[in-house]
């Protein structure tokens, strides 16, 4: 499934390398400090090494990848708001961007204050999997189950906050069901006990529960996004088991210092997009259950975030979720 937010981006800029400004065509001069909040393995960290393979081709210098794990993404995000607006520190973040401002009573960076958005790097659907034991295959089963015995059916998450998390808390909402929810210090420990049959239900990314369920540990019942996704085209979306609307998906995108000249920050933009559009890069991400094609306008991507923020926002408020 290809994912465009917003308008094409040569459309929209109608820019040429040799037409950009001054600035723009001395860029880069030097390295460049690619910043990851999250440890390498993750999403953040997969589509920032995958399009690395190519983007320091075109932009003349190398992006070095400076993984910054911690307090849920803030530790990096924090150091990158402080970063001089030059265009030589960027930082690729997820969803956690625009969920912490609700979900945390004080972060030390606002995420619309303190970025200039650049692009969209990839997304990822979510997949609602569940134990062999538990006797539903399909979504209209599984909230059957939940419904009959409230409170006792378990939804484990990879911790508080994260975006499957929220995923899970939509659907809790959608569906007007009572589980109990589990949450897990990462994807790896939920899998181990999901597997086991301690938990029965999980919302995960595909490159963590698809090996389980094509080995039979596991059943897919639904894929969170709009439309089903080509890695299991089989696999019916939450949106056409009966909740037309639902769009659950992980992105992960690249962000500068607020303040960046305009002119470096579409010269990236304009690049990251080419790197998005080679045959090799969407082939490794979509091994791992990424997809690229959401390129567009900085400007679109802009209101693309804040429609997300509002959504979230929302939810996070009527479920009184907090984080410390």
């Amino acid at each position: 499934m290809k994912r465009t937010f917003f308008p094409p981006l040569a459309a929209a800029l109608a820019l040429s390398a040799a037409g950009l400004p001054a600035v723009a065509q001395q860029y880069p001069a030097k390295p460049i400090r690619l910043i990851v909040p999250f440890p390498p393995g993750g999403g953040n960290d997969i589509v920032a090494r995958t399009i690395n393979v190519k983007l320091p081709g075109l932009l003349g210098q190398n992006l070095i990848i400076d993984n910054r794990p911690g307090a849920g993404g803030n530790l990096g995000a924090e150091l990158a708001a402080k970063a001089p607006p030059d265009g030589y520190t960027l930082f690729i973040a997820n969803n956690s961007l625009t969920t912490n401002l609700s979900l945390y009573a004080k972060l030390p960076y606002d995420p619309f204050r303190d970025f200039a958005p650049i692009a969209m790097g990839a997304t990822s659907p979510n997949m609602i999997v569940v134990h062999p034991a538990l006797p539903a295959r399909n979504v209209k089963e599984l909230i059957a189950l939940a419904k009959a015995k409230p409170g006792e059916m378990t939804f484990a998450t990879p911790g508080p906050g994260t975006p499957t998390h929220l995923a899970g808390e939509l659907f809790r909402s959608r569906a007007g069901i009572n589980v109990l929810q589990v949450h897990y210090k990462g994807a790896g420990p939920l899998m181990v006990d999901q597997i086991g049959g301690h938990v029965m239900v999980s919302f995960t990314a595909p490159i963590v529960s698809k090996p389980h369920v094509d080995s039979g540990k596991l059943r897919a019942v639904a894929i969170t996004t709009e439309k089903r996704w080509s890695g299991m085209p089989d696999l019916p979306s939450v949106a056409e088991s009966g909740y037309p609307g639902f769009d659950v998906f992980a992105w992960f995108a690249y962000f500068a210092p607020a303040n960046t000249p305009r002119d470096i920050i579409i010269r990236l933009a304009t690049d990251i997009g080419r790197v998005q559009q080679m045959p090799e890069i969407r082939e490794r991400l979509a091994s791992q259950g990424i997809e690229t094609g959401a390129t567009g306008t900085p400007e679109g991507f802009a209101a693309f975030l804040k429609k997300d923020f509002e959504v979230w926002d929302k939810l996070i408020k009527q479920q009184g979720i907090k984080l410390e």
